[in-house]
């Protein structure tokens, strides 16, 4: 079973053809531009590179969010198309687990992250499955950072807590200063979502069940756009 993956829910543009045991081809960018110029043509290149048709895909996993509207939103639109389109099961894995499988094997708590502005991350706690994978052990918000790291040093101030994300430059001395030698970095090549982990977990969702409704599929952002909330809050006045 070939399985497509497709991840531009950030800066980071990553896609993946895989079947259940191999990695048949992935491509990976991390540049600021424009992933709905970019995006089809990768995957056409891609199929043609690993001599793929399109007509042999049997699932599209995407990354879900959250992350850039914009980006999660090309993502989301084009895989539901390609699904519609050759009539095979959508399924949507959260963009903070794909980054998440960089950390499968660390033995203290995983967090990935994303810069969400104003000292806010979008962030989730996650640890290794023994059985693959990695696990959801704490939800995914969007929360201070400060907050968080205050939240998880009260839990347990000994256990190593590792880093990921393409964001930690930003926020490395705030981390660093309330968790000191408790903060584990990634080093910078895990810091970048990988499609073929997502497309391993999406193969784990799709033996599972856990199929998206092409139709009714959205992606999830953890907040409201900026218009959104100010329409929102309008309509209360």
């Amino acid at each position: 079973m070939t399985i497509l993956a497709i991840d531009t829910s950030n800066f980071s543009l990553s896609i993946a053809v895989c079947t259940e045991d191999k990695v048949l081809g992935e491509c990976v960018t991390n540049l600021k531009k424009n992933h709905s110029v970019r995006l089809m043509p990768m995957v056409s290149q891609l199929l043609d590179e690993v001599e793929v048709e399109p007509s042999e895909l049997k699932a599209v996993v995407v990354a879900r969010g959250p992350g850039s509207y914009t980006g999660v939103r090309i993502g989301v639109a084009t895989a539901k198309s390609i699904a519609w389109s050759l009539n095979i099961p959508l399924i949507g894995i959260s963009s903070l687990e794909v980054l998440a499988w960089n950390g499968a094997y660390f033995p203290g708590r995983i967090i990935p992250f994303f810069d969400a502005r104003r000292g806010q991350v979008y962030t989730g706690v996650y640890r290794y499955a023994p059985e693959g994978g990695v696990c959801l052990a704490e939800a995914e918000r969007i929360v201070l950072l400060e907050q968080a790291l205050e939240e998880w040093k009260a839990a347990d101030a000994r256990e190593s807590i590792l880093f990921l994300g393409d964001d930690i430059a930003i926020h490395k001395d705030t981390i660093q200063n309330i968790l000191g030698e408790q903060a584990v970095f990634a080093p910078a090549s895990y810091r970048v979502p990988r499609a073929a982990h997502l497309a391993t977990a999406g193969w784990k969702a799709l033996q599972e069940g856990r199929v998206e409704d092409t139709q009714t599929f959205t992606p999830v952002y953890l907040q409201l756009a900026e218009a959104e909330a100010k329409w929102l809050a309008s309509q209360k006045k």
